[in-house]
This record gives structure tokens, sequence and C-alpha cells, in this order.
């Protein structure tokens, strides 16, 4: 781990130490202590990481209760051999996915999360991986990440333009095209081909 990973790692701890402080602490002076606390770790965060401190205070600051990782999930789509990715604005591809919503299950999210992407109905058959994001992807965030990539059949559907993406197209495990890397990388897009080809899947976890 680099020095600025390391300056990383501490600041999200405090931040997590501070956020559980201000959930359990009854005496209005501990709680004036962790709020202290959790202003110099995102202080430290947005210095370290660069970004508006203003911005890592409504990333961080707004949660209450004992901080958990945040869920994201990724939909594995086959057809002849080939996985479905989706083109961002930005021209890198991804497999359809994002945030779990609070009000829907990772199930659920999965196969709204393909409809608005990609324009697929989709049903959601097998949890390939529940991968922790910092193990596999970069750049490392300042918060933690649960990834779970799910195995999907199309039951209908058909792409349409939207906010998030402009293309969808399937590829070969050979013919990659240039990855959103801080989402999904190739050796991810390898472990979703050898669960598809599988007679039976074992789930990877971290």
């Amino acid at each position: 781990m680099n020095t600025n990973e390391k300056w990383l790692q501490w600041a999200v701890e405090l931040q997590s130490i501070a956020q559980a402080g201000l959930f359990y602490a009854k005496d209005e002076f501990d709680r004036e202590r962790y709020e202290q606390i959790r202003n110099i770790a995102a202080e430290m965060i947005a210095h370290q990481a660069e970004f508006p401190v203003e911005k890592v205070k409504d990333l961080f600051c707004n949660e209450i209760g004992y901080q958990t990782p945040k869920l994201d999930s990724r939909a594995a789509i086959f057809q002849d051999d080939k996985i479905l990715l989706v083109k961002e604005k930005n021209g890198t591809w991804s497999l359809p996915g994002g945030w779990v919503d609070v009000n829907v299950s990772v199930k659920e999210n999965t196969i709204k999360e393909v409809k608005e992407e990609a324009g697929l109905d989709v049903t959601a058959d097998l949890v390939i991986a529940v991968q922790d994001r910092e193990k596999h992807n970069l750049p490392v965030y300042a918060y933690k990440v649960c990834k779970i990539f799910v195995l999907c059949t199309v039951v209908g559907g058909a792409f349409e333009a939207n906010i998030e993406t402009v293309e969808s197209r399937y590829f070969g495990i050979d013919e990659l095209p240039v990855l959103a890397e801080e989402k999904n990388n190739a050796e991810q897009i390898r472990m979703c081909f050898d669960a598809y080809h599988a007679e039976h899947w074992t789930t990877c976890f971290d």
C-alpha cells in the first residue's frame, strides 16, 4: 500500500469511528468531539483525493448509524458466448449495473439497472461473486464498496439510448473494448465467462 492509500485508509477509519460515535453517544460534548473528528477526516480525504471538501462531506457526513460498505450490482448477460457491455458517455464500457438503491434488494436492483442501461428485461439467476472492490479495482475509493456480480438471462426488451449509456454490444473474451476499470476489469469479465461456462458454479467471495 502506497503512502497516499495509507493516509486514505486512516481517514476512512476515523470517519467510521466518528460516525458510530455520533450514533451511539448520548453526551452532547462527546457528540461535538465526534463531529469534529468527522470533519477532520473529511478534510484529510479531500486533501489526499483532491476532492472538494464539501463533496466529501456530502458523501460521508450525511449518513447515520454504523458505517457499512456501499453495494454495487453488476449483471453478466451472455449471447452466443459473448458478454453484454454498455458504453458510457466517456467512451468506456461496463457491465450494466450501479449502486443498490435503499428500497430494493440486490436482485431487484440488478434487474432494474439492466432495464435502465441496456433496455433489456432479465431474470437474475445466480450470484457469481461478492467482492471487496479495493482488492480488485482501481483507483481506491475513499469508501468501502461491496461488488456483486449476477448471472442473468434475457427474456425481452431492446436497447434504447438513455442518460447513462449510449450503446450496448456483445463482446467475446478476446475482443473486449476499453473498459471502465473502476467498475469492472478484464479479470472480472473473465470470471463471468467462467461462471457462464461452468456446469456447477460456486460463488466467489472475498
